[in-house]
């Protein structure tokens, strides 16, 4: 049995009790960890506020990782109210919606780079940020999806954006392991939540899924909770840089 009792976290990317985020949230906090949620803007607050409460999470503060300063204010917080963490589930992805319906040819270099800063770098920001208060180890989660291994229809910009995470998952492991700070990508199949919607035919993306992996079934965000949480604790202790499917074995066939 995985226990968290005594382990605090950050968890990224709360949109409402459909996200990924949210899932790996319940699943963290149900099995004893202590968590920091946070919330993208005062539009969102009000969606977000009751998971939080739901939650019993002692700290709960506003993130929009496209702000330089409000990262470190939350980080600045956690190590003032608790003066270190264990773990930081980070699941933020944007990009321009008109561009994101696009042709990766026709991207440009604005919406290219703002989608790479908020995508990917941010989780790079992040691990810098956190290192210093992990100062007994601990594991920096983030998400990515197989259209950064493989060309997925209509996934377009984001597919190199996630490839470009998936690397830096590798790389940060590496720099970080000599501090006990293990570092892996989760790669969910297709899910109906807030964030995916934004992908054209995303309902026939979901479809395929069902019909074509080998547990002709989807993945839920409690399924990806449950992975974050075995990866989070001590039993993961000689585990860093991996990526891992919980896509119902979709990513496997051609």
């Amino acid at each position: 049995m995985i226990n968290l009792e005594g382990k605090k976290g950050l968890i990224l990317g709360i949109a409402n009790d459909q996200s990924i985020a949210f899932g790996c949230a319940d699943v963290l906090q149900q099995l004893g960890a202590e968590l920091c949620i946070t919330y993208l803007n005062d539009k969102a607050k009000p969606y977000v506020a009751p998971l939080a409460e739901r939650l019993e999470a002692p700290l709960f503060l506003p993130c929009n990782v496209a702000k330089s300063d409000e990262l470190e204010a939350v980080f600045e917080t956690i190590e003032s109210e608790w003066g270190s963490l264990d773990f930081v589930v980070h699941s933020i992805a944007w990009s321009p919606i008109e561009e994101l319906h696009g042709q990766l040819l026709d991207s440009s270099s604005e919406g290219f780079c703002k989608a790479m800063d908020i995508s990917c770098h941010s989780f790079i920001r992040t691990a810098r940020l956190a290192k210093p208060l992990m100062k007994q180890g601990g594991t920096l989660l983030t998400m990515s999806y197989q259209g950064a291994e493989r060309v997925v229809e209509n996934y377009n910009m984001m597919g190199p954006i996630k490839a470009a995470l998936d690397s830096s998952v590798r790389y940060l492991a590496a720099e970080l392991g000599s501090e006990q700070i293990r570092v892996h990508s989760l790669s969910p199949g297709p899910m109906p939540t807030r964030a995916a919607s934004g992908i054209q035919a995303f309902d026939r993306l979901m479809q395929d899924a069902i019909e074509r992996s080998p547990l002709h079934q989807l993945g839920t965000p409690a399924d990806v909770g449950n992975m974050a949480a075995f990866l989070i604790s001590d039993q993961a202790r000689a585990m860093t840089g991996n990526l891992v499917h919980i896509d119902a074995g979709h990513h496997l066939m051609a």
